[in-house]
C-alpha cells in the first residue's frame, strides 16, 4: 500500500524541526504545508515561522533560518529555501515522485489508487438532503444533497462508517389538513409517481386555503393530526399512501442524480415522535436553573425552565449574559415545549441529536443546510455539548451552503415566479447536452476507429454529462456562496466544468484503445517511470497530490477543492499530451513510461469524478 500523502510526510519532518526550535511536543504540532503558487518556487511551502514570530520574539527569517537547518528531509527533498519574509520553499527530488507514484497498482476491481484507508476510523453521521413529504423536490433541495453526498462518499472512500440521514417532515398541521382533505376528496391515481406527488401538493394547497377560510375544516384537521398521533387506522392509511409516493418520488430524484441516499437512510419526523416527551424530561432533569450566586461556570451554561406556560433552553455564556438575542435585544431561548403542550422543529431536532449520538454512536455529525438555519444549530448543539450527549470528544458542525440564483442574481425561479422542480431541471439538462452532442462534428471524435457514436450511446452520454455538468457548476463554487447558474457555462467544453473534465478523460482512455493489441497493462506497470522532461514531472506531481486533496476535503468538507484539484491534474495533463508524445515516443521505456502517465491520470480522474458522484464516459 502507498505511503501517506505527500503533505502528512513532510509535516511530520516538519514538525519535529519546530519542536526543538520552541520546545513543543512535535505531537501536538501540525504545522502548515502547502503547495506552492508558482512552481518556479518549488512544489511546497512551509509558513510557520510568521506566526512563530511574535510568540518567540525573533525574526520570521531567523526562524526560518534554523528550522531550515534542523529539519531532515532526506530522502523526499532538497534543503528547503527562504524566500520573502520566511517562507521555507520545499522541492521534492524527482526519483522520490516517481517513486512514489510507482507504488500504485495496476488497475483494480476496487481501484482505490493504492491508497490505505485512514488508521483510526471515525462513525460518521451526515443529515442532507431533508424534502418534505407530499411536495416534490425543487432547485433549493439540489445543493444539500449533492453537497452532504461528497462528504458521505469522501469519507466512506477515507475508511470512516458512514451513516446518511435522510430528515424528512412527515408529521405536522399540514398533514392534518390532507388526511382531512382525503377523507371528503379521493386522492389522486397514476401511473407516473411524480405526476402523482405533483397533484397532491396542488391538493395541499387547497387545503392549505380551505384551511383559513372553513373554521369547520380547521377543526377536522386539528383532530386528524391527533388521530393520526394516537395511531388511528384511517388517518394513519392515509399519511402512510402520501409518504409511499413521496419517497418513490425522492427516489427517483436519487437515482437520476446518482447520489447514495435509499429508503433505507430516511428518518422521518415521525419516527422521534415517540422520544420527544422523555427528551424534554430529561432537558429539565439535567438541566435546571442555576443559582446566580458565585461566579459563572467556564464556558457558560444552558438552563432549562417554563417560561409563560413554555418549556425553553436559556442559554449563558461565561459572564452569564445571554448567548443569544433576538433583532430587539431580548434574550433569545429555544423553546421546547409550546403551552398548550405541543411539540416543535427544535425538539425533534434535539431528540434526532441524541439519537445519533447515544444510540448510533457517532463521534462527528454534520449537518448540511443553507446559512439561514445558523442559529438553530449554534443552540442544537450548546444544548446537546451542556446535557452531556456530546463530549469533547465528539464533533458536531453545521455545513452551510448559498442560494442558486438566476441571471438576475436573484433566487433561481420559473418564469411565473415559482421553484423550479428538480425533476424538470435535470430533463432539460440532458436535453441540452443531447442538442450539444448532435452539433458536434462526428470525426471531432479522436478514437474514430471504434465508429461514430450509435444513438442509445449518444441519449447515454448526453444523460451523464447533464446530471454531470448540474452538479459540477453546483460542486466547483465554494459551497458557503451564492452561484448564478448559467446553462452555456456549465456545459462548455472549455474551463472548469464537468464536460471538459469527462472529455479530459474520455481522451486518455483513447490513447490506450489506440494502442490496443500492442501493449499490455503488465507491461506498461513493470516498467519504471521516468520523469525527464519538465510536463512529465508536472503531471506527476499533480497525480501525486490526490491523496492531500481527498483527506483536505475529509477535514474541510469542501468539494471545491476537489473540482480545483481535477481541473488543474486535466490541465497538467493536456500539457504533458501536446509536449510529450505517448505513442510516438523516441523510444519504448519512455512510450511505456508515459503510457503509465496516462492510465494514472484516467485512473485519478475516475476516481476524483466518482468521489463527487459524477459518472465518467469513455467516449465523447
Amino acid at each position: 500500500m502507498r505511503h501517506d500523502s505527500l503533505v502528512r510526510m513532510l509535516e511530520e519532518r516538519f514538525a519535529d524541526a519546530i519542536a526543538r526550535v520552541t520546545g513543543d511536543d512535535p505531537a501536538c504540532l501540525r504545522p502548515t504545508i502547502r503547495p506552492t503558487q508558482d512552481p518556479k518556487f518549488g512544489d511546497y511551502q512551509c509558513n510557520d515561522a510568521m506566526p512563530l514570530a511574535g510568540r518567540l520574539r525573533q525574526n520570521p527569517r531567523q526562524i526560518a533560518q534554523k528550522i531550515a537547518e534542523l529539519v531532515d528531509l532526506e530522502p523526499l527533498a532538497d534543503t528547503p529555501q527562504i524566500a520573502g519574509p520566511g517562507f521555507l520553499n520545499i522541492r521534492l527530488r524527482d526519483r522520490v515522485l516517481a517513486d512514489y507514484l510507482a507504488q500504485i497498482p495496476a488497475p483494480q476491481d476496487d481501484d482505490r489508487l493504492g491508497m490505505p484507508p485512514v488508521e483510526h476510523p471515525q462513525r460518521v453521521v451526515i443529515d442532507y438532503s431533508s424534502p418534505n413529504i407530499a411536495k416534490q423536490m425543487h432547485v433549493g433541495h439540489l445543493r444539500s444533497t449533492i453537497i452532504g453526498d461528497v462528504f458521505a462518499r469522501v469519507l466512506g472512500f477515507e475508511g470512516h462508517e458512514v451513516i446518511r440521514q435522510n430528515h424528512v417532515g412527515d408529521f405536522g398541521t399540514q398533514f392534518g389538513m390532507l388526511i382531512a382533505w382525503y377523507e371528503r376528496n379521493p386522492m389522486p391515481q397514476g401511473a407516473a409517481t411524480q405526476d402523482v406527488l405533483e397533484a397532491i401538493e396542488d391538493d395541499y394547497r387547497k387545503a392549505a386555503e380551505r384551511f383559513k377560510s372553513d373554521p369547520d375544516f380547521a377543526e377536522a384537521a386539528r383532530q386528524a393530526v391527533g388521530r393520526l398521533q394516537r395511531g388511528e387506522p384511517q388517518a394513519r392509511e392515509i399519511w402512510q399512501r402520501i409518504c409511499t409516493l413521496s419517497r418513490e418520488a425522492f427516489s427517483d430524484i436519487y437515482r437520476r442524480l446518482g447520489v447514495l441516499l435509499t429508503d433505507e437512510d430516511v428518518r422521518g419526523e415521525s419516527f422521534y415522535q415517540d422520544r420527544l416527551e422523555a427528551v424534554v424530561a430529561e432537558l429539565q432533569q439535567k438541566l435546571p436553573p442555576r443559582e446566580r450566586s458565585g461566579s459563572p461556570p467556564a464556558g457558560g451554561w444552558v438552563e432549562c425552565r417554563v417560561d409563560d406556560g413554555a418549556v425553553c433552553l436559556f442559554f449563558y455564556d461565561e459572564q452569564g449574559e445571554p448567548r443569544f438575542r433576538n433583532p430587539e435585544g431580548d434574550e433569545l431561548p429555544m423553546i421546547v415545549r409550546k403551552k398548550d403542550g405541543a411539540f416543535l422543529y427544535a425538539t425533534t431536532d434535539l431528540a434526532a441529536l441524541r439519537y445519533r449520538l447515544l444510540e448510533l454512536g457517532a463521534q462527528r455529525v454534520i449537518y448540511v443546510t443553507d446559512a439561514r438555519q445558523k442559529l438553530h444549530f449554534q443552540m442544537l448543539f450548546a444544548a446537546a455539548r451542556a446535557i452531556g450527549w456530546a463530549g469533547p470528544d465528539v464533533t458536531l458542525e453545521h455545513v452551510t451552503f448559498g442560494s442558486v440564483l438566476g441571471p438576475d442574481r436573484k433566487p433561481l425561479k420559473t418564469r411565473e415566479g415559482g421553484n423550479i422542480k428538480l425533476r424538470d431541471l435535470l430533463d432539460e439538462a440532458q436535453r441540452r447536452a443531447l442538442a450539444l452532442l448532435e452539433q458536434r462534428d462526428p470525426l471531432a471524435d479522436e478514437d474514430q476507429a471504434a465508429g461514430p457514436l450509435s444513438e442509445q450511446e449518444k441519449r447515454e452520454i448526453a444523460r451523464r454529462v447533464g446530471i454531470a455538468a448540474v452538479k459540477y457548476a453546483d460542486l466547483r463554487q465554494d459551497r458557503s456562496s451564492d452561484y448564478v447558474f448559467e446553462w452555456d457555462k456549465l456545459l462548455a467544453l472549455r474551463g472548469n466544468t464537468a464536460p471538459y473534465m469527462m472529455y479530459a478523460y474520455a481522451r486518455v482512455r483513447s490513447i490506450y484503445r489506440r494502442a490496443a493489441g500492442q501493449i499490455t497493462a503488465q507491461q506498461v506497470y513493470q516498467a519504471p517511470l521516468r520523469l525527464d522532461d519538465p510536463h512529465e514531472r508536472a503531471l506527476a506531481l499533480a497525480l501525486a497530490r490526490a491523496r492531500e486533496t481527498i483527506d483536505a476535503v475529509a477535514s474541510e468538507l469542501l468539494p471545491h477543492i476537489l473540482c480545483g484539484y481535477l481541473y488543474d491534474l486535466a490541465g497538467a495533463f493536456m500539457r504533458f499530451y501536446e509536449n510529450c508524445p505517448v505513442l510516438r515516443a523516441p523510444d519504448e521505456a519512455t512510450r511505456f513510461s508515459r503510457l503509465r502517465l496516462c492510465d494514472l491520470t484516467a485512473r485519478t480522474l475516475r476516481l476524483g469524478l466518482s468521489l463527487l458522484g459524477i459518472e465518467v464516459v469513455e467516449r465523447m
